[in-house]
Parts: C-alpha cells; structure tokens; sequence
C-alpha cells in the first residue's frame, strides 16, 4: 500500500522513513493565513490552537488528495496531512522566520513550559471508491531549561535550525540540548505524533504494519 506525505517537511518525512514507510512528497497548495483568517471572519472569533493546525492539516491533506486522485486515479493507500504551533501562555508561536523575532522566543521560553498542538488527516484513497477520511490532534508539554545563556541562544539562532520551524526550536536536533523535557508522544514535537497516525490508519481500516516499505521492513 502506497503513502503520500501531504508535505515538504524533511521532520515529516523523516519520522516516517524511521517508521518504516517510504513516502512519496507533494507540497499542498493551500494559503495557510487566508484559510484561517476567512473562517475566522466568518465566525467572528479566533480559532483555538487545536482548530486552527486540524483545519490547516485537513486543508493540506483534502488538497493533496484530490490532486493525486485526479493525476493518479490508480493511487492505492494513504494520503497523510498535518500542522503544528506552539503556545506558550495562551499565545501561539508559529515559525519565528527572522532572527530577531526566534531570539526573542528563546529568551522567553526558558525554564518555562509550552505546548505543541499537531493536527493530523489521513485520507484513504481507493481506485473506484470515493475517499475517506479521519482525522485527529495530539498535544505534548515542552519544558525548556533554564540556564540557557545569552550566548548559547545566539549560537543557536544563528545556525539558522529555529526559524522556520514552529515554536522557534527542534527536539531531534541542535535545540534538543536546550529541552529539559517532553510530556507525550515524543514524534509529536518533531512535526507528527505516529501512534495518533497509527490510530487513524485503523479507523480507516488500514494495518499500520502494512504501510512498512523501506528496504528493511518490506
């Protein structure tokens, strides 16, 4: 059975090669900020963290879905989606992009605590069948050490790792040495809880051992 990551990520995909799967990658084609600001005009208020990545991770993966349907009507498996930010005292830190601002974050997120929201959506595509869909959040409580240095920070920033990552940091990487510890499902702070997408693999009737295609595990 095939899979296709509804994302560029390399943190994505490279949890899902350490999974065992060897996923196709297609970019969706989504405007992330106008999707959000128009649901909330709509509805007059702002969308809670959890909405806000299983909307995105929903958008992401319908859009990847219904291309691939289209080009590849014979595609047989599954099409997996996903978003993540973080909140620190009820205010979501998304990808920092410049210096300045991921700087900023770190300074104020040592020896505190914030939480990562992931948003997940699995399609399952099938050839003559109209495609199904599950879909889910996993959260998990980042703890940041305290005794991080100005310096150390710098150093940090500087290796370019936070800016385009949400929340300023990484947990399997160079920011790694800077987190005290993870409450939940490791994988989730990486970019995708894989027993959240286990679970929705299941509820669509697909064995998560079936999706093993790497050398070593096919």
């Amino acid at each position: 059975m095939r899979v296709c990551l509804a994302s560029t990520s390399p943190a994505r995909l490279m949890l899902l090669r350490q999974a065992g799967i060897e996923p196709v990658s297609l970019a969706p084609q989504v405007d992330e900020e106008a999707v959000i600001a128009a649901i909330e005009s709509h509805e007059q208020r702002t969308l809670s963290p959890e909405e806000h990545v299983l909307v995105l991770a929903r958008r992401k993966a319908a859009d990847v879905a219904a291309r691939l349907a289209a080009d590849e009507p014979g595609f047989d498996g599954l099409v997996i989606g996903g978003d993540s930010m973080f909140e620190l005292d009820g205010e979501i830190l998304g990808k920092p992009h410049t210096p300045e601002v991921a700087t900023a974050r770190w300074h104020a997120m040592r020896g505190r605590t914030g939480v990562l929201h992931s948003g997940h959506s699995v399609f399952r595509l099938t050839p003559g069948a109209a495609p199904r869909e599950a879909h889910a959040v996993a959260a998990a409580s980042v703890s940041f050490v305290a005794d991080a240095t100005d310096a150390e920070i710098a150093a940090y920033v500087a290796s370019g790792e936070p800016l385009q990552v949400a929340g300023a940091f990484t947990v399997d990487s160079l920011g790694g040495a800077f987190i005290e510890r993870v409450e939940g499902d490791p994988s989730t702070v990486v970019g995708m809880s894989l027993s959240t997408v286990r679970a929705l693999a299941r509820e669509l009737d697909v064995v998560w051992t079936d999706l093993w295609n790497t050398p070593t595990h096919s």
